[in-house]
């Protein structure tokens, strides 16, 4: 079992960020592990989430609210994530979506879909930001979701559209789990070469117009691989999440650990780079550290690259991060000693 603090941005401090094979390895049954939770500039309700499997479904709750608890699915999740990984197809439907045990107001459909759109900053003395106006690293990614041929003589695992196995990726690549240690411990004691790369494309490899109603079945299937994006510290970021309509369209809520961000952009359609930048709002932008990518739309965030360590960003939709929507930040040391990732504890689990 691993645990997540979501929204903390645990400072030089990635250790306890709780990421399966990302940032630690699990922690097994019996075992221990006492976790250091680094509290900087974070407001409102935060919560906390597992992060093994499909786990947070019931182990989860809040920091400032703890909520009733609430399962998922009334079935064992487990199962439900077995079937589902087996099936290669869609998972089952959940039996509840809640908060603090009761679901929202607009539940089962809400018509505020621009609600976050209108949102912003308090941008004032007492609330201050500093949304970066120059930016020193450039990156676009699709989020899309993908096929996979029928291994021969196994139908059973394939029940996606026609017959397919469904997947995930960001530019193009669905994120490969390293299975026996974990991406954080690798590149900090440069152990296991070999285990991950370092080649999460700047931009997407293949470029289409990428919410078309009527795309070539040749772009739905992705490549794998464990790729990741190397960032020099404080390196000021602008990274544009573009989806697709690749087998489907769909709002991505994309996470990012360690960091908070400011929306500057979203849009409708395929993003512009020269004409939608001119509408970016970089007065008063939203701080969020989860976003949704509309449906065949786009999001623009800007962030500092001002916190060591190994960070990942993913869908929050369960069964696309299991297909693969998922990569992972490498951000490197600054010069100064406070500007390293801090030491490991010495209980961190055995892999």
């Amino acid at each position: 079992m691993l645990y997540i603090r979501h929204g903390v941005k645990q400072p030089r401090n990635p250790w306890s960020d709780g990421l399966e094979y990302i940032t630690q390895c699990p922690i097994q049954p019996g075992f221990k592990f006492k976790q250091k939770i680094i509290l900087s500039d974070e407001e409102g309700t935060i919560w906390w989430h597992a992060h093994n499997k499909w786990a947070r479904a019931t182990v989860h709750g809040a920091i400032i609210v703890y909520p009733k608890p609430g399962e998922w699915w009334k079935d064992s999740v487990v199962e439900v994530l077995n079937e589902f990984v087996g099936s290669g197809g869609q998972p089952k439907t959940s039996d509840a979506f809640m908060i603090n045990g009761q679901p929202g107001d607009f539940y089962p459909c809400s018509k505020h879909v621009n609600f976050s759109a209108s949102l912003r900053s308090l941008a004032s003395k007492l609330h201050p930001i500093s949304v970066p106006t120059k930016v020193e690293t450039r990156l676009v990614s699709t989020v899309s979701v993908n096929l996979l041929p029928c291994p021969k003589n196994d139908t059973r695992a394939c029940q996606g559209p026609n017959g397919t196995r469904l997947s995930a990726s960001m530019n193009n690549i669905s994120f490969l789990t390293p299975p026996r240690y974990n991406i954080l411990e690798a590149y900090y004691y440069n152990r296991v070469k070999g285990m991950f790369g370092m080649d999460f494309p700047d931009f997407p490899p293949y470029v289409f117009n990428y919410t078309d109603d009527v795309l070539p079945l040749e772009l739905e299937l992705p490549k794998f691989g464990t790729q990741v994006k190397v960032l020099k510290y404080n390196t000021t970021v602008e990274l544009v999440l573009q989806g697709t309509n690749l087998v489907t369209g769909l709002d991505h809520p994309m996470h990012l650990h360690g960091y908070n961000f400011y929306v500057v952009g979203w849009g409708l359609g395929n993003f512009d780079e020269k004409y939608d930048p001119k509408n970016y709002n970089l007065v008063d932008p939203p701080r969020r550290n989860n976003v949704a990518v509309p449906k065949n739309g786009w999001i623009a965030i800007r962030f500092r690259a001002d916190n060591p360590g190994v960070w990942t960003m993913h869908c929050h939709i369960e069964r696309h991060l299991t297909w693969g929507m998922q990569t992972v930040f490498l951000v490197k040391n600054g010069h100064k000693p406070e500007e390293h990732i801090l030491p490991p504890p010495h209980h961190m689990p055995p892999c």
